[in-house]
């Protein structure tokens, strides 16, 4: 009887040894490095944290212009309308694009390929644009100086483009984004981008 309680007890302290060992190998990260590391682990965590961030504002361009609009009749003089009107165009990047496929890690180096930049919102801001003239509206003044905001707007679309919003974004991404993920990853860190950068629907 007192070598069966002895035994048992023998084979208890065994048992927590060997899983006290085992906890400690785990915590100390040599039992993963026994199998193959936890780069996929780490890969995972990676990407919840640059997707938590969304998407990445990274440059905001403001625009003022002068805006004429017309709308062509055959037999009446033509409506027109002049808008003295503000607006804005936002360049960003969204992260939660970005797949386990586009980051790969090597020893000192976390390459992450990000998604092309685009325009993630253009709007006019109507509490500083005014209507400056029309003529010719009649009962059609609402809709006339309604397409002429339209105009507008896409015009804002159009003129970030074309002052290389997409651009500047890219390059912000390095001068902003990149260290932020250096400091989560404690690695440097490489971006690459798609072939294209892409715009936003047409509404």
């Amino acid at each position: 009887m007192l070598k069966n309680v002895l035994r048992l007890v023998f084979v208890g302290v065994f048992v927590v040894g060997i899983v006290g060992i085992w906890e400690f190998l785990r915590a100390s990260k040599v039992v993963s490095g026994w199998f193959g590391g936890n780069t996929a682990t780490t890969h995972a965590v990676v990407l919840q944290q640059i997707q938590t961030l969304g998407k990445l504002e990274l440059v905001r361009y403001n625009f003022k212009d002068i805006i004429e609009h017309e709308q062509m009749r055959e037999w009446l003089p033509n409506p027109q309308t002049v808008l003295v009107v503000q607006g804005m165009a936002v360049g960003c990047i969204d992260l939660t694009k970005i797949s386990l496929s586009d980051i790969t890690s090597e020893t000192e180096t976390i390459v992450v390929h990000l998604p092309n930049p685009e325009i993630c919102s253009y709007q006019i801001d109507h509490s500083k644009s005014k209507v400056y003239s029309t003529s010719f509206a009649f009962m059609e003044e609402a809709q006339l100086i309604d397409q002429a905001y339209q105009k507008a707007e896409a015009q804002i679309q159009k003129s970030a483009i074309e002052m290389g919003i997409l651009t500047q974004t890219q390059q912000n991404a390095e001068k902003i984004l990149k260290p932020l993920l250096e400091k989560i990853t404690n690695k440097k860190v490489a971006l690459r981008y798609r072939l294209h950068a892409t715009l936003p629907p047409k509404r």
